[in-house]
């Protein structure tokens, strides 16, 4: 706009310049605001340099038509076909040059009629150069508009792919596999930590930075000797997926050699070698096919115990008559028999509730009140041991999903264990305490405590530090805590004591609540 001002001109006194080229093509790819703009300053221009009452001719055409023809072609002029913008650009112009006509004839007419006829030739070849200019306008605009998507377009190409490369980074650097990439001339382009933690014994120390532009054949002596460097050199000969096993100090490796290729000319530009550590998968697979033997033999060995108890309960019974019939001085021997009967029968009662993996059923209750119930039974026991028992209940328990009965022989088991750990003066302590994701109920003693070398056994069927312990009092407790989500560990100090806590996981237990809650 400022341009045209800039450019214009007079014959005699009738102003000539290229104001409404600048005004339309503005307006045009602008919008209304930009319609609104430029009309301000196109009515402060004319008011300015107007010098008759011609202006005012031209002002009210502009206004009248000129304005609500722009205002109405600009509602998406930008998404129109090239034909049809230049169409629109030189109606305008037409109607515009149509108004200044108008203008001039009323200039020649009232106030100057006394023009030259080059002043004629002047002002009609100023009128049709609007055409040319509009039409340049246009083709300019044009230009600048598809320059600015392109460049819109390769900025946002651009933020995509480095977005992408960064994800594929990212997905390289915490992925547990050892990845390495190399170009078509077996150049490192891309390591992961992975891989070179892997490769630790054949890289020799070196960094990333120090491996990244290296030869792949730099990690090794002989390549058709070693896994990585084979699987490499035969997916850059364009082998499109190799894989090998490889067992290296105990560790077990999955290596794979991956071809990469141009998609459209199917051209090789690379390789990739992908190396899993699967020695922990192989441990775990081991322990379950470990586990299902197990469990196979656990079964048949609940089936073959519970057969076993009916015998013994006749064996018993007829144990208990003869006793009961033999003379006094033989008596002892039967209560002795009757009496590892029952123990036998009480093994045999624990393996069962070792051996079977059921379903319990829980409720809604307080630790608190089963801990109450059975203190009379567990002060008995201590009094007669000439031990004492302390209760150091916690504030703000809240009620979990137990099974009373089985919260009730973890407890008995515990602390019995505590019991027969300490001599006559010995002191058990129950302490109960909340926080936040976990209900902890600790069973300390303060006994002889336990070795080191024998705390992780200690949850082992059979495995006993006692001289006639069993070996299923401690795994029958563990097998409660699985069954009610939850967890027990344990904390002993030789010469101080012993401290097992039984930790219970409020999240799980809220969960089992409001399951129950809607099975109700």
């Amino acid at each position: 706009m400022l341009l045209g001002i800039a450019t214009c001109i007079d014959v005699q006194g009738f102003d000539l310049g290229y104001l409404y080229a600048q005004l339309i093509i503005g307006s045009l790819y602008g919008g209304t605001l930009v319609t609104v703009g430029l009309t301000l300053i196109y009515l402060v221009a004319q008011l300015i340099m107007m010098d008759g009452s011609w202006g005012w001719i031209e002002m009210a055409g502009t206004l009248l038509l000129v304005v609500p023809a722009m205002s109405f072609f600009n509602h998406r002029f930008y998404f129109r076909s090239m034909r049809s913008k230049f169409t629109i650009a030189l109606s305008l112009t037409a109607l515009v040059l149509l108004i200044r006509a108008g203008a001039f004839i009323y200039y020649y007419r009232v106030e100057h009629p006394l023009l030259s006829e080059a002043d004629y030739y002047t002002v009609i070849l100023h009128q049709a150069s609007y055409f040319i200019i509009v039409a340049i306008g246009i083709a300019c605009s044009e230009h600048s508009v598809r320059y600015q998507q392109i460049h819109y377009r390769l900025a946002k190409m651009s933020d995509n792919y480095r977005i992408e490369v960064q994800k594929l980074q990212q997905f390289i650097e915490e992925t547990p596999l050892g990845v390495i990439f190399v170009d078509q001339a077996g150049t490192i382009t891309h390591i992961n930590e992975m891989a070179i933690h892997l490769l630790r014994d054949k890289v020799g120390g070196k960094t990333r930075s120090e491996l990244l532009g290296q030869p792949f054949t730099i990690m090794y002596d002989h390549i058709e000797k070693d896994v990585m460097g084979r699987l490499l050199h035969q997916a850059l000969n364009g082998h499109k997926v190799t894989t090998e096993y490889v067992q290296e100090q105990g560790k077990i490796y999955l290596n794979s050699g991956i071809c990469v290729r141009d998609m459209d000319n199917n051209e090789i530009t690379g390789a990739a070698l992908i190396a899993h550590d699967m020695t922990e998968l192989n441990r775990l697979r081991d322990e379950l096919g470990r586990m299902e033997r197990l469990s196979l033999v656990g079964q048949m060995a609940a089936s073959i115990t519970h057969e076993i108890r009916n015998p013994m309960a006749v064996i018993r019974g007829f144990v208990q008559l003869l006793g009961e019939r033999s003379p006094d001085n033989q008596r002892e021997y039967y209560r002795i028999v009757m009496e590892e009967l029952d123990r036998a029968n009480s093994i045999i009662s624990d393996f069962l509730s070792l051996a079977q993996n059921r379903i319990i059923e829980k409720n809604k209750r307080s630790l608190h009140d089963i801990i109450n119930e059975i203190t009379p039974l567990l002060l008995a026991d201590a009094n007669m041991r000439g031990q004492s028992l302390e209760l150091k209940l916690g504030d703000d328990i809240p009620m979990l999903m137990l099974n009373e009965k089985e919260m009730k022989q973890l407890i008995l088991n515990l602390s019995r264990n505590g019991m027969e750990a300490m001599d006559h003066n010995g002191v058990l302590s129950l302490e109960t305490a909340a926080y936040d994701n976990h209900v902890d109920l600790r069973v300390k003693d303060t006994g002889s405590g336990i070795p080191k070398e024998k705390l992780e056994h200690l949850f082992e069927p059979f495995y006993t530090t006692k001289s006639h312990g069993t070996g299923l009092g401690l795994p029958l407790c563990l097998s409660i805590m699985e069954r009610h989500g939850g967890d027990i560990y344990v904390d002993s100090e030789e010469g101080v004591g012993t401290t097992f806590v039984v930790r219970f996981d409020r999240n799980r237990n809220a969960y089992e609540a409001a399951a129950a809650l809607s099975r109700s």
